[in-house]
């Protein structure tokens, strides 16, 4: 296990990125023999539109995710936050990094995205995809990526997340992003049990349904225990839903200009 979490320590920048897209193009690979839905399109204008949106993630990253990992060095060098309070096994605190940082990174902000106004109108671009794929994943609006940002770097202070857990809690985040919104045909024998502990593909499809209550479920990315705990799990047959967002017209969906500037764009009504 120590070799396991040094090679996390130093993880070269191109090893990461390998593993971003690495796990990219082999869901892409599968959606085309085993697709959910046939949807009839372009299918690389529509990746690349959504591979636009990975760009600019990418560039914040190099950013923000500088800070992050310099306030995951000072919680290591002065043994601050929940985990740096326990004498736990090396497994232990795999799992629990993991764990928490998926409600702080991922189930905290997300929630707070369909609760707050100006902050759906950010992740709105994310849900406007009617045709969600692999590449759906990597769709955010650079205003959202800095939100998601924040409350990482709150749970980096919270649980005292070190820069390794940092860099495996990053790889496994990605690795469900892509898993998750995978064009792919998963028989619900399997991915129920899934779902039992862990956040599945038929699980977050819902989520991407066209309007509420569905679209208000399921935010978390990684173990499905967040939605269950505060009672946001939501499962039906994938068959039955419908992607985009009902104040939007589907035709919208892949033009750039319209989606970087939707957020600003006054026009649109929601109740959030």
């Amino acid at each position: 296990m120590d070799v396991f979490m040094q090679f996390w320590e130093n993880i070269a920048p191109w090893q990461r990125m390998a593993i971003l897209m690495g796990g990219m193009i082999l869901f892409w690979l599968i959606e085309g023999y085993y697709p959910l839905f046939r949807f009839s399109w372009k299918r690389y204008k529509h990746a690349g539109v959504n591979l636009v949106f990975l760009f600019t993630t990418v560039v914040l990253n190099i950013v923000l995710g500088s800070i992050t990992i310099i306030a995951c060095k000072w919680v290591t060098d002065h043994e601050f936050g929940l985990l740096n309070l326990f004498d736990l096994p090396l497994w232990a605190n795999i799992i629990l990094s993991l764990l928490f940082m998926d409600f702080f990174a991922q189930y905290a902000p997300h929630y707070m995205m369909h609760k707050v106004k100006f902050m759906w109108k950010f992740h709105m671009i994310h849900h406007s995809d009617t045709k969600v794929d692999v590449t759906t994943g990597t769709r955010h609006h650079p205003g959202e990526w800095i939100f998601r940002e924040c409350f990482t770097i709150i749970g980096v202070y919270m649980i005292g997340l070190s820069i390794g857990m940092y860099f495996l809690y990053r790889s496994m985040s990605a690795i469900f992003t892509h898993f998750n919104h995978a064009n792919i045909r998963v028989p619900l024998w399997l991915d129920k049990p899934i779902s039992w502990i862990f956040v599945s593909p038929n699980m977050h499809k819902v989520h991407h349904h066209y309007k509420r209550p569905y679209t208000d479920t399921n935010y978390a990315n990684i173990f499905s225990l967040w939605d269950r705990l505060f009672g946001t799990f939501a499962y039906t047959d994938p068959k039955q839903l419908h992607y985009g967002l009902d104040v939007l017209e589907d035709s919208t969906d892949e033009s750039l200009s319209y989606q970087l500037k939707l957020p600003f764009n006054k026009n649109i009504k929601t109740d959030y």
